[in-house]
């Protein structure tokens, strides 16, 4: 009957502590990243001969009791919930952030990242350095202080388009063009065509201080497609030279007083400051500048983790792992890992259904394994009762 009374109590220990593990997943219900923990229960069977836990009638291992299985990790899949932040990061698929911290290696499925002050992406309110992939393959931290400016490029074509009226009565102008020097400075450009005999246009180019920067000729077959040896003219300014290409479909037919030619594209830029870091659709990390440039730097590391379940799971949605080998390192691009989704935070997997009905049970075997303990208690107060007859 005492050995009751500890098969009793076993079941009273082992029901709280799955209780504290349900408990656990039911708190981190909207905690971004939580994976829940199943709960499980094992029984003790023992005897004397196997150097058991417990004697046993005619060699028959004896039941000890039970106690809480090993818990295993839940690992599917939570909801992708949208929010506003490029370096918010999540994967879709089986794979998980790396995370370096010094020379250890640690895992995340989701979290909300920031740019340190020396450069470095990190988890918000940590230093775990989110890990890119290096030429070889492997996770190394990223750092984006060498590419924080945009260097200029001075402007080298202008590349015009349309029609050059033959009819036109006065000068043709085509302002408003957004010229960069070779130390990023803008200078706007205005070019000037006025006619110069049959098929033939002085073109005259200024700036908006009034200052000429060159004149050149621009002439046209009697098809109205421009002469071969006039297709680019070239004109030199603070130490950049700017071709003005007609060779795209520029025309002189007749056409009124209306002329279209226009500046179809210019090339060049200014300097530029960096405006945003993000991840983009493949998984790279991608610097955008105030110049409307942008840059990529790297792809996100992703681990592919072959035994999830050695996985250790630790505060702040991160997890350890305790095998130390068998991690493959891939990019967004690798099927087997997923993808890296940005502008999203992976929602906790607890289904509250399944733990309510865990909390049931649960609840009932502390319930039979207390009255297992008062049935005993009761029976040896009866056999302390007993009076010998004389």
């Amino acid at each position: 009957m005492f050995g009751a009374i500890y098969i009793g109590l076993s079941g009273l220990s082992a029901h709280a502590a799955g209780l504290k593990q349900v408990s656990n997943n039911v708190t981190n219900l909207n905690t971004a990243g939580f994976k829940g923990t199943t709960v499980s229960f094992r029984d003790y069977f023992g005897s004397s001969y196997s150097g058991g836990l417990a004697h046993a009638d005619h060699g028959r291992p004896a039941g000890h009791g039970v106690g809480v299985g090993e818990g295993m990790l839940d690992l599917k899949q939570g909801e992708l919930r949208q929010s506003d932040r490029g370096l918010d990061l999540a994967v879709d698929g089986t794979g998980f952030l790396v995370l370096l911290d010094g020379d250890k290696t640690v895992f995340a499925r989701t979290g909300s990242f920031e740019v340190a002050q020396d450069g470095h992406i990190v988890l918000a309110g940590t230093t775990l350095r989110l890990a890119t992939l290096d030429a070889a393959g492997r996770p190394v931290a990223l750092s984006i202080d060498a590419a924080r400016t945009s260097a200029p490029k001075p402007t080298t074509s202008v590349i015009f388009a349309d029609n050059l009226s033959t009819t036109a009565t006065k000068p043709v102008s085509v302002a408003d063009i957004g010229v960069y020097d070779v130390s990023g400075m803008r200078h706007v450009w205005t070019a000037t065509f006025e006619k110069d005999g049959t098929n033939a246009w002085k073109v005259t180019v200024g700036d908006d201080k009034g200052r000429t920067i060159g004149t050149g000729a621009l002439k046209f077959t009697a098809g109205g497609t421009v002469d071969p040896t006039t297709t680019k003219l070239e004109f030199t300014d603070n130490g950049a030279t700017v071709a003005f290409d007609f060779s795209k479909g520029v025309t002189a037919f007749s056409s009124g007083d209306v002329s279209t030619l226009r500046a179809a594209s210019v090339d060049g830029q200014g300097a530029g400051t960096l405006t945003t870091v993000a991840v983009n659709a493949d998984g790279k990390v991608e610097l955008a500048y105030s110049n409307e440039q942008k840059t990529v730097l790297g792809a996100v590391a992703l681990g592919d983790v072959r035994d999830p379940q050695s996985l250790v799971q630790r505060s702040g949605g991160l997890f350890d792992h305790a095998g130390g080998q068998g991690v493959a390192f891939s990019d967004s691009a690798d099927p087997r890992v997923g993808k890296v989704v940005a502008q999203r935070l992976e929602a906790s997997n607890v289904d509250l259904s399944r733990e309510f009905g865990d909390l049931i049970l649960i609840q009932r075997g502390f319930q039979a394994s207390s009255q297992i303990v008062s049935v005993s208690n009761d029976m040896i107060q009866q056999l302390f009762g007993m009076r010998g007859q004389g």
